[in-house]
């Protein structure tokens, strides 16, 4: 009997920095994002889950970067919406190689590669049974892709927001885990707790986001080979904040 997956619809928050590595000197490894293409086409596939995916394009660019050498702030987050569509492309190429149908929505218009962020478009995508990928954030300059994968969560009424990380943390800690060892990993956390104890989640305003729609938050390692299915399967991984 097929296991019935935690949550119907979810958004799945990918860093630019997820499709890159130490293994090779461009700034997209398709090993590694065959990898992930791989593992979200076998869960929409084996549980029925519908996917969406938000990435960044911090492995291309990031516009605090342009920011401080004294770029225009606008201009350079532009720049990185940019990053973040050249990363949509190359996920949904592998998607579709990996036998998944895919679309991606752009919040920049772009006809020529991609469609424009419809709200009731995506959720129709996600009802046949296509991932959907969002690219360009939120279309405007001063906000993250954390606040877009939070926004387009909520939009489209998706059951929890997955904020997959990668370079061994696995999850919400007390502490910096890379420069405290003494740092505790937090199975469970509510979404004051970490505003009191001011755990770096993300950044506020997409915290603040998922809080005032009660959108539960899965902070987990996307690296490691599985985790997505174990996650959706509602096993013990990661950090979950509700």
């Amino acid at each position: 009997m097929p296991i019935k997956p935690r949550w119907a619809r979810v958004v799945l928050k990918l860093s630019g920095e997820a499709f890159a590595s130490d293994q090779v000197d461009e700034t997209i490894d398709g090993a590694v994002v065959d990898r992930i293409a791989k593992e979200i086409a076998e869960c929409q596939s084996a549980l029925g889950v519908e996917i969406a995916v938000m990435v960044g394009g911090g492995n291309i660019w990031r516009g605090t970067s342009g920011a401080k050498v004294g770029m225009d702030r606008a201009t350079a987050d532009h720049m990185g919406m940019l990053a973040t569509v050249v990363n949509a492309l190359a996920l949904q190429d592998s998607l579709e190689r990996a036998g998944q149908a895919t679309r991606v929505q752009t919040a920049i218009t772009m006809a020529e590669v991609a469609e424009p962020f419809i709200r009731r478009r995506a959720i129709r995508h996600l009802e046949k049974g296509r991932v959907v990928i969002f690219a360009a954030g939120t279309g405007n300059p001063f906000f993250t892709t954390d606040t877009a994968a939070a926004l387009r969560a909520v939009e489209i009424e998706a059951g929890a927001l997955l904020k997959g990380t990668h370079g061994g943390v696995d999850g919400v800690y007390s502490a910096d885990p890379r420069t405290n060892p003494s740092a505790v990993k937090l199975a469970e956390v509510s979404y004051d707790d970490c505003l009191a104890q001011e755990l770096r989640v993300m950044d506020l305003t997409a915290f603040t986001l998922c809080k005032e729609n009660d959108l539960p938050i899965l902070v987990f390692d996307i690296s490691a080979h599985g985790n997505l299915r174990r996650a959706l399967e509602g096993e013990s991984i990661g950090t979950l904040i509700r």
